[in-house]
């Protein structure tokens, strides 16, 4: 009796149409006798229509309720606000490549739609990053990577010699420079330092100017470059934009213009078209063109595959033909073809059922898991 009026007590329906009738019409006809002392608010999950209300419940019962609709975001809305808040951002080093965030994409769109499974994707990403890449030491804020870079190992240092993009860049400076770069390792990390720093720099000027061209090409006829800003970014990341048909189909109108005498509102717009043209030639890059690009972009689409989109069937198969390799027990390890006489009844159960097919003699069978 003593709780206030404005603390009611909230009772969610997650899944409102899943509820078996009787039992909610009972359960809202008893808090219906104590409103006076406990005040309730329902809250119901409806994924149809709100008039499964008056449809699954009767008019003695619904006219207890002062009903209010309102509507969340839909999952995409959910999946664009984790893109700007995560993958958009300069100020979160870790990045995905194009062709991961096509397979989370793709996973969400074709398989869940589950906003939660794919920010699960991005955690796996970012772990498998970390675990399998050396130098994502250097993957953190700035300053930080900084102060990380001077103090390479020597190891780590011959693997930034290694990687692709750096290697790259190497055969871009002159014959002294390449030399240094390839003997001298406190001159490698001097050189990483700044690399680092126009990369954060690359991030940070990328984000607004991409947000800016997905605000004028957004709302075009048939989204040339893109409905959402993920597919627009994942174009930008892989290729040079400004080389694909897309992009000119954008130019079109601006190019048949300047064949005819324009009034000074079309000169004015031809001008900001050719800025922001130039805006995309310059920061809008691929990512794969930075020097250590590697260091923060995860890129291992064919893992993260096999690890999010597996195929059942073929899983269990290979659990039951070589448990070793998942119990991780090594006198399950056997040689080809054949299976350990410790390994699980399953297993031993499977094995003898590829060998007989569909002759399989239930006595031996049993005399072989008794042995």
């Amino acid at each position: 009796n003593d709780l206030p009026q404005s603390l009611p007590v909230v009772v969610i329906f997650k899944d409102f149409e899943a509820f078996n009738s009787q039992v909610l019409q009972e359960f809202i006809l008893i808090c219906s006798r104590y409103t006076q002392e406990l005040p309730f608010v329902f809250i119901f999950g409806i994924a149809t229509s709100p008039s499964a209300i008056q449809h699954r419940l009767p008019h003695s019962v619904s006219s207890l309720l002062c009903i209010e609709v309102f509507h969340s975001l839909s999952c995409t809305q959910h999946l664009a606000s984790v893109f700007d808040k995560l993958i958009l951002n300069s100020q979160f080093p870790f990045k995905l490549s194009s062709r991961v965030i096509q397979v989370l994409v793709g996973i969400f769109l074709y398989h869940d739609f589950s906003v939660q499974n794919f920010v699960k994707g991005l955690q796996f990403s970012m772990l498998e990053h970390f675990n399998s890449q050396p130098l994502s030491v250097l993957c953190c804020q700035k300053q930080e990577a900084l102060l990380s870079a001077k103090t390479l190992s020597k190891q780590n240092v011959e693997r930034i010699r290694h990687l692709p993009s750096f290697m790259r860049y190497v055969e871009t400076q002159e014959p002294q420079e390449q030399v240094r770069l390839l003997t001298n390792d406190e001159h490698v990390k001097e050189v990483c330092q700044k690399l680092l720093k126009n990369l954060h720099k690359y991030h940070k000027n990328y984000y607004p100017i991409l947000q800016c061209l997905h605000s004028l090409t957004s709302s075009l006829p048939k989204f040339p470059l893109g409905k959402h800003i993920r597919e627009l970014h994942v174009s930008c990341i892989e290729k040079n934009l400004w080389e694909t048909e897309e992009y000119d189909s954008t130019l079109l109108e601006k190019e048949s213009r300047r064949t005819k005498r324009m009034n000074s509102f079309e000169v004015l717009r031809s001008q900001v078209i050719d800025f922001i043209d130039s805006l995309v030639r310059e920061y809008l890059t691929p990512a794969e063109f930075q020097p250590l690009n590697e260091v923060c972009y995860y890129s291992s689409s064919g893992v993260l595959r096999q690890r999010l989109n597996v195929t059942l069937r073929t899983s269990i198969q290979a659990a039951l033909s070589h448990p070793f390799y998942y119990l991780k027990n090594a006198s399950l390890k056997t040689d080809a073809g054949t299976i350990s006489s410790a390994a699980p009844d399953l297993c031993i159960v499977y094995k003898l059922h590829l060998e007989c097919g569909r002759l399989i003699n239930l006595y031996d069978w049993l005399e072989v898991q008794t042995c």
